[in-house]
């Protein structure tokens, strides 16, 4: 039986083609691997994955399982680099190609900056909307006025930012209701915060002693509860109403087995409060991109 809360996850691939995470020792798994993951994630009811341009050849890894797997068609999220150059229209069905699908779920500005930077573009890609080669267009944001301004553009339908425990409904709230409100697809991404949460508050790193507070706290409120930090992290998530999906990436077959068992939406009101009571006032501290680790 599926589990409701599975089908609000997305399946990030990052790590598929690139070398990423904080806490990844194991680096970038083999196309054999990966189609025991898509295959697993697929047959739990996961339905789409979200990737890129820049994530080295991760098209191309998808692309393969889907013409080895024809009956496991994911949706793909996809974005563009943040240095547009060429024609568009080639690279979109560049993309489908890649990609192994008869269209794009949704095709996202990489950045905010990329997306102010092309503005012009915005009435060609409405022409892949309505040719049914692109179904949703959308922005990946990072802060509250980034994500502010995009609301106000009736052309982006998806907007994916950061939310996790710290990153959070104190955080967001307010943006997030808005952008319901004016029917806006609200993806999530940053759930674990690229492992730092399971990082020991022992170690030697800059990012851990300046956030050892919160962490601190997450890992007591784990302990009293007696709910293991990553499937709080999850359900902190994916219990939230204003939130469509939740994106996750992995870096092998057992962490999905984990992540998707763990997604149960398991988290009691009073916990939710707990965790939004967190305010984390350097919010450049929850930006890994500025990290410099």
């Amino acid at each position: 039986m599926l589990v409701p809360a599975i089908s609000k996850i997305i399946l990030g691939t990052v790590q598929f083609g690139l070398d990423y995470g904080i806490n990844n020792n194991e680096g970038k798994p083999g196309q054999e691997q990966v189609n025991e993951m898509l295959t697993y994630a697929y047959d739990a009811g996961v339905q789409c994955l979200d990737t890129a341009e820049a994530y080295g050849n991760a098209h191309g890894v998808i692309g393969q399982f889907h013409q080895r797997y024809p009956d496991k068609k994911f949706e793909v999220i996809t974005k563009l680099p943040h240095q547009l150059a060429g024609d568009l229209g080639m690279k979109i069905d560049d993309y489908i190609k890649e990609l192994a699908v008869s269209c794009l779920h949704g095709l996202l500005f990489h950045s905010y900056q990329t997306y102010k930077d092309n503005l012009g573009l915005i009435k060609v890609l409405n022409e892949y909307k309505t040719n049914n080669k692109v179904k949703h267009l959308g922005v990946s944001v990072y802060t509250n006025e980034q994500f502010a301004d995009v609301i106000e553009d009736d052309n982006i339908d998806i907007i994916q930012l950061p939310f996790n425990l710290f990153d959070n409904y104190n955080l967001r709230g307010q943006l997030l209701e808005k952008a319901k409100e004016r029917g806006k697809i609200i993806h999530t991404r940053s759930a674990f915060l690229q492992g730092l949460f399971f990082t020991s508050i022992e170690k030697d790193n800059k990012i851990i002693k300046a956030l050892i507070k919160e962490l601190g706290y997450i890992q007591e409120l784990s302990k009293v509860s007696g709910i293991p930090l990553n499937k709080m992290a999850l359900n902190y998530c994916l219990q939230q109403n204003h939130i469509d999906a939740v994106l996750i990436g992995v870096d092998n077959i057992s962490q999905l087995k984990q992540n998707l068992n763990d997604g149960d939406g398991s988290l009691s009101k009073n916990q939710l409060e707990m965790i939004n009571k967190i305010e984390v006032k350097d919010v450049e501290l929850l930006n890994p991109a500025l990290w410099n680790l």
